[in-house]
């Protein structure tokens, strides 16, 4: 993995530990070698994400819709800044410039974007590594709720097996980058005819 696109809060959350978080991972990647792309403000864990890879020497790429932009929020301390018109250019251009995705804890966005890479790569649209860094247990909820969606027949366990969860920001990216998505072969159980 070259690139990663991070996804994650533009609210810093009310527990110390996403702050944390967010620099660990941005300094990781940095240090790693690897591009962060990310949702380009300048505000919340975006922000921390964006300054801890670039303080450590690495190199961010930041895409924002112009609305966002027009509401001063864009972060230009970063490599490179795209400006697109609407969110789903702004999503299309940080899948095309990324090799993998690791949502952070977040609000709605987050959970909107960790949920349509998901289904792409259950699709087949792409076999690029999703991940979650489950930090303070942020994500307990939602990975046990995924899990009753398997014993409830909705999701079938390979497609959850399509997402790598961590605590720990390091260990997530090594587990990412060694990660080889089982082949998908059938997603959808038709009626016999």
């Amino acid at each position: 993995m070259r690139s990663v696109c991070v996804f994650c809060g533009s609210n810093p959350g009310g527990d110390p530990a996403y702050r944390a978080a967010a620099v660990a991972l941005g300094e990781h990647l940095a240090r790693a070698g690897v591009r962060v792309v990310f949702g380009g403000g300048a505000i919340g864990l975006m922000g921390v994400v964006a300054a801890a890879a670039m303080g450590a020497g690495g190199e961010v790429i930041g895409v924002i819709p112009a609305a966002l932009d027009r509401r001063e929020i864009a972060n230009r301390a970063v490599t490179e800044l795209h400006i697109v018109e609407t969110m789903h250019e702004r999503k299309a251009m940080m899948a095309e410039l990324s090799d993998g995705f690791v949502a952070l804890p977040g609000g709605l966005g987050t959970f909107e974007e960790l949920f349509e890479v998901w289904t792409w790569a259950q699709l087949g649209i792409h076999d690029k590594p999703v991940g979650l860094l489950n930090v303070a247990n942020f994500y307990d909820p939602l990975l046990a709720f995924l899990a009753h969606a398997v014993d409830a027949g909705f999701l079938r366990r390979q497609h959850l097996d399509l997402l790598t969860a961590d605590t720990d920001p390091t260990r997530l990216i090594d587990r990412m980058r060694a990660h080889r998505p089982p082949p998908v072969e059938k997603w959808l159980d038709l009626p016999e005819a």
